[in-house]
């Protein structure tokens, strides 16, 4: 068993499968899934329910639970942690990354069409496609030194987590 739990996190706007991916990358590694979407106080998500973005302040507090979850996970287990969160901005990844500074990004892209006609077909989910522009604009791709991968949507759950799994094995060579 190893010391520290590894740590990937999945993420991307809404719609462009951040819960199906990770929670597949998870049941393949055997590893535990944070959802993102969980720690939302419910202000957020009434907020986003209502086609209203939320600004740096509001997600703050809610990326501060997502990186406490990851320190109280890694504290009681060793199997590795699969974190699905927008984490749109850099600023927001490095707060995650206040819980583990070598946490893995898998960055899942797509374009615009692709994501509308997810967003829209998508049931059950407080994120509506009217929100989709908000969050391109405020996407911002991973850069190089970041060490992220960024993966295509425009192919099958099961192919985006088989490139997952070849590039997380390639990070750790």
């Amino acid at each position: 068993m190893q010391d520290q739990a590894t740590v990937t996190l999945v993420m991307g706007v809404s719609g462009c499968g951040k819960s199906s991916v990770a929670t597949e990358l998870a049941a393949r590694i055997g590893g535990r899934l944070i959802e993102g979407d969980a720690f939302h106080p419910p202000e957020n998500i009434a907020r986003m329910a209502a086609g209203q973005p939320l600004d740096d302040a509001m997600r703050g507090p809610w990326l501060d639970r997502i990186a406490s979850e990851i320190t109280a996970l890694q504290k009681a287990a060793g199997s590795p942690i699969v974190v699905a969160c927008s984490a749109l901005k850099r600023a927001y990844r490095d707060r995650l990354r206040s819980a583990e500074r070598s946490m893995r990004v898998l960055c899942l892209v797509g374009s615009e069409d692709v994501l509308r006609q997810r967003l829209e077909t998508r049931e059950g989910h407080f994120m509506k496609a009217d929100l989709l522009a908000s969050q391109l604009a405020t996407l911002e791709v991973p850069e190089p030194d970041e060490g992220a991968t960024v993966i295509d949507i425009d192919q099958p759950v099961a192919a985006i987590v088989d490139r997952c799994l070849e590039e997380t094995a390639g990070q750790r060579s």
